[in-house]
C-alpha cells in the first residue's frame, strides 16, 4: 500500500523533500514509517524521540495500523508559531482560527470581539523580537502544516470555551517572512471577569507552543536554524517519545 509522508521544519531540511511517497506492506504501522526513515537518514535517530506523528491531521500513536492513501507527518516540537491569503474554520463565528500570510490587525480583531457585556478582553500578541541569545535577528520565517495546525487551533478554543468561564476567543497565526516587530501570533479572550480570561489566555498561548503544528526558522548575520521546540506532552508522543508503544515490524 502507498501512504504519502510530510515533512516539517529541520526533518524537511533533513529529507531534503517538503513529502515522500512511501509503499508499505499491509497492516503496516506508524513506526514502520519512522524506522524507513531512520534507515534512510540516519540523524533522524537522534531526532525520533523528541518527533510527534500524525495520521490524517491526527496525532496518532507509533501503533497505529495504516492504509492506503494516509497522509502522514513526521513532526519536530512545534516553535511557536494558501488559496487565499487568509484560510479559516468554515463557520462565521468571531472565535475561530486564522491562518494567514497578511500583516495581523489587532485593532480591527478586538473591536470585533468586545460587547457591553464584557468585563474584559485580554489580548496576547507574539512579536518578532531583534535578538536570540545574543545574536541579532534579521528576520523569522514561519511555516505551518496548516489543516493541522488550523484543527488543532479550534479545538483549543473549544477547550477554552467550556474550562474557562469565557465568552468568546480567537486566535489569528501568520505563517510566511516577519520582520522584526510584527505580530506573529495573536489571541484575544472576552469574558465577564478579568480572572478567568487572564487564565484562559495564558493557557491558550501555553499549550499552542507546544501542541500546534507551526515551526519558525530564524535569520541571522552569521546563518539561519529552525528554533528549538518545547517537548510536545506525554499525550501526543507517548511517556518515552516516539518510540513509545509497538516497535517497527520486520
Amino acid at each position: 500500500m502507498r501512504v504519502r509522508v510530510l515533512f516539517f521544519g529541520v526533518l524537511r531540511d533533513l529529507a531534503g523533500q517538503p513529502s515522500d511517497s512511501l509503499d508499505l506492506p499491509e497492516h503496516s504501522v506508524l513506526a514502520d514509517v519512522l524506522a524507513h526513515y531512520e534507515a534512510r537518514i540516519p540523524r533522524l535517530r537522534t531526532l525520533s524521540s523528541s518527533l510527534a506523528m500524525s495520521i490524517n491531521q491526527e496525532y496518532a500513536a507509533p501503533e497505529s495500523r495504516l492504509n492506503a492513501g494516509d497522509e502522514i507527518a513526521l513532526l519536530p516540537p512545534v516553535s511557536g508559531g494558501l488559496g487565499e491569503a487568509v484560510v479559516e474554520s468554515a463557520t462565521e463565528r468571531v472565535n475561530c482560527a486564522k491562518i494567514t500570510r497578511e500583516p495581523i490587525d489587532t485593532k480591527a480583531l478586538l473591536a470585533k470581539i468586545k460587547r457591553p457585556e464584557d468585563g474584559a478582553t485580554v489580548v496576547f500578541e507574539g512579536i518578532v523580537r531583534d535578538n536570540t541569545r545574543g545574536r541579532r535577528t534579521l528576520f523569522l520565517d514561519y511555516e505551518a502544516y496548516e489543516e493541522m495546525a488550523l484543527k488543532q487551533l479550534n479545538g483549543l478554543m473549544g477547550q477554552a470555551l467550556s474550562q474557562f468561564r469565557i465568552r468568546e476567543v480567537a486566535i489569528v497565526h501568520r505563517v510566511g517572512r516577519l520582520q522584526i516587530g510584527e505580530t506573529s501570533v495573536l489571541i484575544v479572550v472576552a469574558s465577564a471577569h478579568r480572572g478567568a480570561a487572564f487564565d484562559a489566555c495564558r493557557w491558550l498561548i501555553d499549550t499552542l507552543k507546544r501542541t500546534v503544528p507551526i515551526w519558525k526558522k530564524e535569520y541571522f548575520e552569521d546563518g539561519a536554524v529552525w528554533a528549538d521546540g518545547e517537548p510536545f506532552p506525554p499525550e501526543i508522543t507517548g511517556p518515552e517519545g516516539s518510540r513509545s508503544g509497538k516497535t517497527a515490524s520486520k
